[in-house]
């Protein structure tokens, strides 16, 4: 009976485990939910609307740095992370051929224009509707926030997930080194 009993103890833990664990739909989506790699070109067919209602796409911004934040305003990491990127990126590097988008998931405009304005960032939000943009880097059921860096080739560069100080400590080197070799070039 004991025996038994042990069994059914271990096979409902490995249930209970299994179940904890976060699985993708998208069978090409890594251990952190993206579909994107460095070193890939960038998905580049979408056009990005910004909050102020101006548009733009990855080909107009081509020759610069583009980062794309994937954010959305329920997102407690994304506000925790956003005023790093306001301060250490986008103030930093926005006169260095960096461009700074804050790409946020699924909410509509209103939404977007008060989070815009209740985080204070002067980068802006484009709005991403169904997070059709989103699934172009990461599998539907991976999770914001995450930082896409794309070189002025078009090439992914450097990725993040969740707001980590060393990891983003990374993201600031990767920046700056991509900003310098721009400058250098021109």
């Amino acid at each position: 009976m004991r025996k038994i009993f042990f069994t059914l103890a271990i096979a409902l833990a490995t249930l209970a485990s299994s179940a904890q664990e976060k699985k993708f739909d998208n069978p090409n989506s890594d251990a952190r939910g993206y579909l994107v790699k460095v070193g890939d070109q960038a998905p580049d067919n979408f056009e990005l609307v910004l909050q102020n209602g101006t548009k733009t796409t990855l080909k107009e911004l081509r020759g610069k740095i583009v980062i794309l934040q994937f954010t959305a305003s329920w997102c407690k990491v994304c506000r925790e992370e956003m005023p790093y990127l306001e301060s250490d990126i986008w103030q930093a590097y926005k006169d260095k051929g960096v461009v700074l988008i804050g790409v946020d998931r699924d909410e509509p405009i209103e939404t977007v224009q008060k989070f815009h304005k209740d985080i204070k960032i002067s980068y802006p939000l484009a709005l991403d509707p169904g997070a059709a943009i989103f699934q172009k880097f990461a599998d539907k059921k991976a999770g914001v926030t995450r930082n896409v860096v794309i070189d002025q080739e078009g090439k992914i560069r450097f990725l993040t997930r969740l707001y980590d100080k060393e990891e983003f400590s990374k993201l600031v080197q990767a920046v700056d080194g991509l900003s310098k070799e721009l400058i250098a070039s021109r």
